[in-house]
């Protein structure tokens, strides 16, 4: 079964910012605080659409980005959550992490979905924090941003429609009209050794699209087992209709073309009924030849009535090929698409599946830590550090959870420096003066943000 592939790129919403605000109306001279939240940032959801057949469309678009958040405003608005990015898959789509060649998502049936990437939590506003000891808060979050991940689409593709005929019937010159494909071909037995599949555009990319199958040329005895004949038929029992290619010229051999359709007949009819009941149109190939314009009226009615339609095309020329294919695309509307069978254990999951309360810090060099973990990295990327309460609040957060205590552990100093995300800290100690001695107490200011980050809030801003 071929593999039809796709590599594009994928971005939930950044959350929107939450605002420091304060309630500033007639005869309300001591309004509080009335900051809104940030809106939600956009998911970005995979979900399984069963009129697509290919993952051509992705050729067209590479870029998918969820909408951000909007900021909080005063009067504690909430600002409005971003808007999903929906992205359409066919049936039989598997969707993997392309850095880390991880299986993230196995969508077959219709209805299947799956979040991929949630988008960045709200930052919340000043009257979030107002509390009995700080009756007028000046702190507000920044919104969580948005994760960007490249991934690859890998379809299963089950043929449509499936070519059967002798070797040197002319099936792989006609796939090779018909599509982008481009089998060997050459004028000898068993040309094609797999089958080669051929994606059909009727239309362009907005039309519809199918897949059409070069099964390997049958031989007498192909139901029996002979040659290659189970392997072969199998890839023919899973398409939803065949075209029956015939040397309408006799070859090199002068073999009679209507003998040679009624040998590949007993075939299907021997290895499965139901194959043998499949829609088939009849494609009388070879018409660019004097050979076969001259057997035409003798070959031609003892093929009616065998098969739905018959067709004259030259697979060299490409006479009669657009005309074959717009009447497959026609009846292949009328016939059930047939599913492919989910992989064995594939679990579905979304790229932001982690202990969220889970941390690690670790000593890179001599004056170089790094702090990872969901919670600790979303509250560093969601800290202000131009406003001194949230770079207090932020110091809290690093003693509640154990994470100061650590570092001291590793043996940080004054002047070191501690990664967390995509934000550069400065471990420091400030000695609080009293009038008793007191413990001394550590503190991280942030030195700069890397590019990264930068580019992120830049993104945000614009909106």
């Amino acid at each position: 079964m071929l593999q039809d592939q796709a590599r594009i790129n994928i971005k939930s919403g950044n959350g929107g910012r939450g605002v420091v605000s304060f309630r500033r109306e007639k005869y309300v001279p001591l309004g509080g605080p009335d900051g809104g939240d940030g809106g939600k940032g956009g998911d970005v959801v995979f979900y399984v659409d069963d009129q697509l057949a290919t993952l051509t469309p992705f050729r067209y678009q590479v870029h998918y980005a969820a909408e951000n958040g909007q900021p909080g405003s005063g009067r504690q608005m909430h600002g409005r959550d971003g808007e999903d990015v929906r992205i359409a898959v066919p049936p039989g789509t598997t969707v993997w992490d392309d850095e880390m060649t991880e299986l993230l998502a196995d969508l077959v049936e219709p209805g299947d979905e799956v979040v991929l990437l949630q988008g960045g939590i709200g930052g919340k506003g000043n009257a979030r924090f107002k509390s009995s000891r700080n009756q007028a808060p000046r702190i507000a979050e920044l919104g969580e941003p948005g994760s960007t991940y490249w991934v690859r689409l890998e379809l299963r593709l089950i043929a449509d429609v499936g070519l059967v005929g002798l070797p040197n019937a002319g099936k792989s010159t006609l796939l090779a009209a018909s599509s982008s494909a481009r089998p060997k071909i050459a004028d000898y037995p068993f040309t094609t050794l797999e089958p080669m599949l051929g994606v059909i555009e009727i239309g362009g990319p907005s039309g519809h699209t199918f897949v059409m199958a070069d099964i390997p040329g049958l031989i007498e005895g192909a139901a029996e087992g002979v040659g290659l004949g189970y392997e072969f038929l199998r890839h023919v029992e899973r398409t939803r209709m065949l075209l029956h290619v015939i040397d309408g010229s006799g070859g090199l051999e002068g073999r009679d073309p209507v003998e040679d359709f009624e040998l590949i007949q007993r075939e299907l009819d021997e290895y499965s009924q139901e194959l043998a009941d499949k829609p088939m149109f009849i494609v009388i190939n070879k018409m660019d030849l004097s050979e076969t314009r001259s057997l035409l009226e003798y070959v031609e009615p003892q093929l009616e009535g065998k098969a739905e339609r018959i067709f004259r095309v030259s697979g060299v020329t490409g006479a009669g090929v657009q005309e074959l294919l717009e009447a497959v695309s026609q009846r292949l509307n009328e016939i059930p698409r047939e599913l492919p069978e989910p992989d064995d254990g594939v679990r579905v999951y979304s790229l932001e599946d982690e202990d969220e309360s889970a941390w690690e810090a670790a000593q890179l060099s001599a004056h170089h830590f790094e702090v990872t973990g969901r919670r600790i990295e979303r509250a560093v990327l969601m800290t202000d550090f131009n406003l001194e309460e949230a770079a207090d609040r932020f110091q809290r957060i690093l003693e509640g959870a154990g994470i100061s205590d650590r570092l001291d552990e590793l043996g940080i100093e004054p002047g070191d420096t501690v990664h967390i995300a995509d934000v550069e800290l400065i471990w420091e100690q400030d000695l609080v003066e009293s009038n008793e001695p007191e413990p001394e107490r550590r503190r991280l200011t942030r030195r700069q943000r890397t590019e990264a980050r930068m580019r992120a809030r830049a993104g945000e801003d614009a909106d």
